[in-house]
C-alpha cells in the first residue's frame, strides 16, 4: 500500500496511436469504479493531459498532429490549445501547470492520463527535484533573487571574466537573441556560459540561445552554477511524484517509417501548407512590431529580418522550416518534392530521437526507482505495447493488455512482469542499467567543436559527442578534410584530439568506441 496517488502515462514516437489509446482508456475508466486495496480511494473517470510540446499552441492542428475533436469522444483534454504560436513555454512551466491539473483531477476522484511524445516533459513530471530550477520563471530575467552569497566557484569565475563578458554578465538580455539574425550576440552568451560553467556550456549548442540564457539566469537567481546544483541532485535517489504506470507504444522503424511518410502526405492534402503560411504571417507580424519599436530599424530588403528562430516555440514544428523556403520562393514541383522529402526525413529522425530518450533515459529511471524501492506495490512501472500494426491487431496487442494492466494497477494488485508481454518487450528490457544521475547525463550529452567543419571561428560547428563518428562519415566533413590536407600537413581529423568549445585537451585521443586514451 502507498500514499502516492495514481497516474497513467502514455508515451512513444509519433504515429503509434498514443492519443487513441488515451481516449479508449479514459472511456473504459468512465464506466467502472476502481477501489484501492485499503479502501481509501475510489476512482471513476479520467482526464487526458497533453504532454506534446507543440500541441499546446492554438490552431496549427495539422502540423502538430492534434487528435480531432470528433475522435476525442467527449473526453476532456487539458493543456492543449492554450498558448499563442509566438509564446514561449518550457518544461518547468508545463510541469507546474500539469501538477495543478493532476491535483484537480485527483480531487474529482478521476485518474489523470498524461499523453504525449515529449518524454522529457513526462520524465520531469514523474520525478521531482531533477529540474535545475523547479519554477523556471519564478524570477524576472536578470534579477538576483537568491539573497545568498555567491558560491566560491562562481565568484572566482566571475572575477576572471574579460571586461566585455563581465559587462554582459551584469546586464543579461531579457530575452534570448535570435541566433540566425544576431549570431554574434548568441555566441557571446555562450562564451560567457563557457567561462562560468564549462560542463553546462558544452551541453548546449551556441545557437540554442534560450537554454544558454536560462543557464546564466539560474546563476543569477541561485548564486550557484548549474553544475553545482546538478552535483547536489546526483546525491539524492530518484523518488516518483505519483504511483505511475507508463505505457510505451512501440513500432520498429521498418513498420513506422512508411506510416510516417504516409501521414505527411495526408497532412499536405489536409492543408498543411496553408497552416505554414499562417504561421509565417505570425512571424512577419512579430518582426514588424519589433522593428517598429526598435531605435535601429533594419533594412526591409534584408530577408533575414523575418527569419524565425527555429529553436524556440511553435517554430520548432517539423514542416515549418522544411516548407518555408518553397512557399516564399514560388518554388517548382521539384522544390516541393524536396521539401516534402526533407519533412519526412526530419520526422523519421525525430522518431528515432524519441525512442533513444525512452530507452536511455525514462526506462532506466523507472528501473532505478524499482531497484531501490522497499514498497511491495510498484511505485513506477513501464510496459512496452506492440504498435507495429494499428488495424486488426490493435485490440489484442495494445488495448486489451493496457486495460488489464490498468485494472490491476488502480486496485493495487500484483502487476505482470513488464518483459512478459512480448519478445519486443524482452529485448527492450534486456539492458536498463543506463546512467540516471544528472551529472552522468550531463557528461553524456557533451558537444564538441569540429575544427574541420568550422570555417568561421565565430560560427563554430558543434557536434554531440555520441554523434561524432557519424559526423565524420558525412560527405561535407570528408570534403573539407580533404581540402585541409592539401593546405597543410598538420590536419585535425576524427582520430586526433577533440575539443569542447573552450579548452584544448592536450595529447588525448578517442577510439572508435568513444573511450578516452591518454598517452603515458
Amino acid at each position: 500500500m502507498t500514499s502516492l496517488k495514481p497516474l497513467i502515462a502514455i508515451c512513444g514516437t509519433t504515429g503509434v496511436g498514443k492519443s487513441r489509446l488515451g481516449v479508449e482508456l479514459a472511456l473504459k475508466l468512465g464506466h467502472e469504479t476502481y477501489q484501492d486495496c485499503a479502501g481509501e480511494h475510489r476512482w471513476c473517470g479520467a482526464r487526458i493531459i497533453n504532454a506534446d510540446s507543440m500541441q499546446i499552441y492554438t490552431g496549427m492542428d495539422i502540423i502538430t498532429n492534434k487528435i480531432p475533436q470528433a475522435e476525442r469522444m467527449g473526453v476532456e483534454h487539458l493543456l492543449m490549445d492554450f498558448k499563442q504560436p509566438g509564446d514561449q513555454y518550457v518544461v518547468g512551466q508545463w510541469v507546474h501547470d500539469a501538477i495543478q491539473v493532476i491535483e484537480e483531477t485527483h480531487k474529482m476522484n478521476q485518474v489523470p492520463i498524461v499523453v504525449g511524445g515529449t518524454s522529457y516533459w513526462i520524465q520531469h513530471l514523474l520525478f521531482p527535484n531533477r529540474l535545475i530550477n523547479n519554477d523556471v520563471n519564478a524570477t524576472p530575467p536578470g534579477v538576483t533573487a537568491s539573497g545568498y552569497p555567491m558560491s566560491a566557484s562562481l565568484q572566482y569565475s566571475v572575477s576572471q571574466l574579460t571586461p566585455n563578458l563581465f559587462n554582459l554578465w551584469t546586464a543579461l538580455p531579457e530575452s534570448p537573441p535570435n541566433a540566425v539574425t544576431h549570431p554574434e550576440d548568441a555566441l557571446s552568451l555562450h562564451e560567457l556560459l563557457q567561462a562560468l560553467d564549462s560542463p553546462v556550456a558544452s551541453r548546449w549548442h551556441w545557437r540554442d540561445t534560450r537554454k544558454v540564457l536560462r543557464s546564466l539566469q539560474i546563476m543569477k537567481e541561485t548564486s550557484r552554477t548549474p553544475s553545482e546544483i546538478i552535483s547536489e541532485q546526483s546525491e539524492s535517489a530518484l523518488i516518483p511524484r505519483y504511483r505511475t504506470i507508463c505505457f510505451w507504444l512501440y513500432a520498429p522503424p521498418s513498420a513506422l517509417n512508411p506510416r510516417l511518410d504516409e501521414r505527411i502526405d495526408d497532412m499536405i492534402k489536409q492543408g498543411l501548407l496553408n497552416e505554414i503560411r499562417s504561421l509565417q504571417m505570425t512571424v512577419s507580424s512579430s518582426q514588424a512590431a519589433a522593428n517598429s519599436s526598435s531605435v535601429e530599424v533594419e533594412d526591409e530588403s534584408n530577408s533575414s529580418a523575418t527569419e524565425p528562430d527555429y529553436t524556440v516555440g511553435i517554430y520548432q514544428c517539423i514542416g515549418f522550416k522544411e516548407f518555408r523556403g518553397f512557399l516564399w520562393s514560388n518554388g517548382s514541383q521539384e522544390t516541393f518534392n524536396k521539401a516534402a522529402d526533407n519533412m519526412k526525413q526530419a520526422t523519421r529522425k525525430y522518431a528515432k530521437r524519441q525512442v533513444t530518450w525512452l530507452r536511455n533515459k525514462l526506462l532506466p529511471a523507472i528501473h532505478s526507482v524499482n531497484m531501490h524501492s522497499e514498497n511491495k506495490v510498484s511505485m513506477a512501472s513501464m510496459y512496452i505495447l506492440d504498435a507495429t500494426v494499428l488495424g486488426d491487431q490493435w485490440t489484442s496487442n495494445v488495448l486489451s493488455p493496457a486495460e488489464s494492466i490498468t485494472n490491476a494497477f488502480l486496485r493495487e494488485e500484483l502487476l505482470p512482469p513488464p518483459a512478459s508481454l512480448s519478445s519486443t518487450a524482452r529485448a527492450m528490457f534486456a539492458n536498463q542499467t543506463k546512467p540516471v544521475h544528472p551529472s552522468d547525463i550531463l557528461q553524456a550529452r557533451r558537444k564538441i567543436v569540429c575544427q574541420v567543419c568550422t570555417v568561421n571561428p565565430r560560427r563554430p560547428v558543434m557536434i554531440e559527442e555520441q554523434e561524432w563518428d557519424a559526423h565524420g562519415r558525412k560527405r561535407l566533413h570528408r570534403r573539407l578534410l580533404a581540402k585541409s590536407r592539401k593546405r597543410s600537413e598538420e590536419v585535425p581529423s576524427l582520430s586526433q584530439p577533440r575539443d569542447s568549445i573552450a579548452p584544448e585537451i592536450g595529447g588525448e585521443s578517442y577510439s572508435s568506441d568513444g573511450s578516452l586514451h591518454v598517452p603515458s
